[in-house]
């Protein structure tokens, strides 16, 4: 295993949906969607490590929530791991004669709408050529992600984007300035594809106009606050279903407690809430009633961080 590094290291961090609005269901089966995607400083870490042929996971946990009682998780360790999928495709990519051991230290909740797995797929992509020395243009890095899921592209990338299409065709975009949140992640989850069912049911996707006037009100700013965009709303929070009462109560408890316009993330069931300039995170998080898991969170500029 000559010319290897000994290892690399990857913060994949979680991201937030400051606004998301459902468009109509394409021929495909897909929806097109409008949303802003925030990279946030909560993040996974994925160590990387040269092994003679295969890949292997290792997951441990990590509490790094400010408040809340901790959660037993499930993270699938089989071959349909996204992980795992990434680091087979990448391989079969650029035909690796050997693999890697990998360690998944896991911080960001799982199935709460914050793409944790998108992330942990997005390191994975961008560590292993560099695992081995080899060259993968971020082009044909970005056409491996949008394989394997919509969110993996913006997790290569980070930042603040507006995302079209499924999710992955990403257009940058400024926000006026950087921002923290609390983020609050309940122990109830939620079904995507039973989300989605439920905006077809109800005929609430937007219109293909809609669409694109929505996303043009949004290229056509200069620089966007964080709090504006997330008054655009979310669809997914109008088909919660038996839910609805566990979210507006979570919605009411985190500006009780002083967080500002709190908003599902994705299709839940982790909401947040953005902090003013003035109000220290430790007050809201010690004014928040409940047994929900807190995350003090901040935007940050890029989705990942590769070290050696």
């Amino acid at each position: 295993m000559r010319r290897v590094l000994p290892r690399v290291v990857v913060d994949a961090r979680a991201k937030l949906n400051l606004m998301l609005a459902v468009g109509p269901r394409r021929a495909d089966g897909y929806h097109d969607l409008v949303t802003v995607f925030q990279s946030v400083s909560l993040a996974d870490t994925l160590i990387f490590e040269p092994q003679a042929r295969g890949f292997s996971l290792r997951v441990r946990f990590e509490d790094v929530a400010a408040k809340g009682r901790p959660l037993s998780p499930a993270i699938p360790r089989g071959p349909d791991n996204l992980v795992l999928r990434a680091a087979r495709r990448v391989a079969a990519e650029l035909s690796l004669d050997h693999g890697a051991r990998i360690t998944l230290i896991k911080r960001i909740p799982v199935a709460a709408g914050l793409g944790g797995g998108s992330a942990d797929a997005a390191a994975t992509i961008a560590a292993l050529p560099r695992l081995h020395r080899r060259r993968l243009s971020l082009e044909r890095q970005l056409a491996i992600a949008a394989e394997l899921g919509a969110d993996v592209p913006f997790a290569r990338i980070g930042g603040t984007m507006l995302g079209l299409g499924r999710g992955e065709t990403l257009v940058p975009v400024r926000l006026e300035k950087p921002f923290r949140a609390v983020i609050a992640h309940p122990a109830w989850g939620i079904s995507t594809a039973h989300a989605y069912a439920e905006v077809d049911r109800r005929r609430l996707a937007l219109t293909a106009k809609g669409a694109k006037l929505r996303s043009a009100e949004i290229l056509g700013r200069k620089r966007l606050s964080e709090t504006s965009l997330v008054r655009l709303g979310n669809t997914f929070e109008r088909v919660l279903g038996e839910r609805r009462s566990d979210f507006v109560s979570l919605r009411r408890r985190l500006g009780e407690a002083g967080a500002l316009a709190a908003r599902l993330t994705g299709s839940g069931s982790a909401v947040f809430g953005v902090l003013g300039s003035g109000s220290p995170a430790v007050g809201v998080v010690g004014r928040f009633t409940g047994s929900e898991r807190l995350y003090v969170v901040r935007s940050t500029r890029r989705g990942l961080r590769l070290r050696h």
